[in-house]
């Protein structure tokens, strides 16, 4: 069976950063060919600010769109999109468009609330309650996966980076993400 596993990154949180690396570590593992898209060249101050929020998404997105245009999508039985911040909205959208959304799965960290505007089939979600970039719309992305049926998992204190500046949390909680991924991987569509 083949294979496919697209990274797409936030604004800051690139396809380096821990969640993204053993993410990706894991899908090597399970057999996935990946495809990592590095897309830069956000605007500065980016956060509370809509008009960049949109320039972001939409260089993320037309950045997406030309680095998959080649993408033979036919040929893979599984395909699995990763993604961050931003980065869910992106993989939401090509989702909700793909005329392969029957075997696209998404991992979605700390997803902005523009990301369930989409209609995209299973996913499982990771949020934290102190996410600067969701604010007071943390409970409106719980009740929409709620609604939806999606795993959401929410670390408490956690940030945008699923981080509470506790090195002894911020691992465990790095343990508990990658063991609810490699289970998520394991089942198949």
């Amino acid at each position: 069976m083949a294979k496919l596993a697209v990274f797409f990154p936030g604004i800051g949180y690139t396809v380096d950063k821990p969640l993204m690396y053993y993410s990706r570590k894991l899908a090597v593992a399970y057999g996935y060919e990946i495809i990592l898209l590095p897309y830069q060249g956000f605007p500065e101050n980016v956060k509370g600010n809509p008009d960049k929020m949109v320039q972001s998404y939409e260089l993320a997105l037309a950045y997406s769109i030309d680095a998959l245009a080649t993408v033979n999508w036919n040929m893979y039985d599984e395909i699995l999109f990763v993604a961050k911040s931003v980065g869910t909205i992106v993989a939401a959208t090509l989702a909700d468009q793909s005329v392969y959304k029957d075997r696209i799965r998404l991992v979605l960290y700390t997803p902005l609330i523009q990301t369930f505007q989409f209609d995209f089939n299973d996913a499982i979600v990771f949020t934290g309650s102190n996410d600067p970039w969701v604010g007071d719309e943390h409970q409106r992305i719980l009740d929409l996966c709620y609604k939806r049926s999606i795993r959401c998992e929410v670390f408490d204190g956690a940030n945008h980076s699923l981080e509470t500046g506790q090195t002894d949390v911020d691992l465990e909680y790095m343990k508990r993400v990658m063991a609810q991924i490699e289970e998520f991987l394991h089942k198949t569509i």
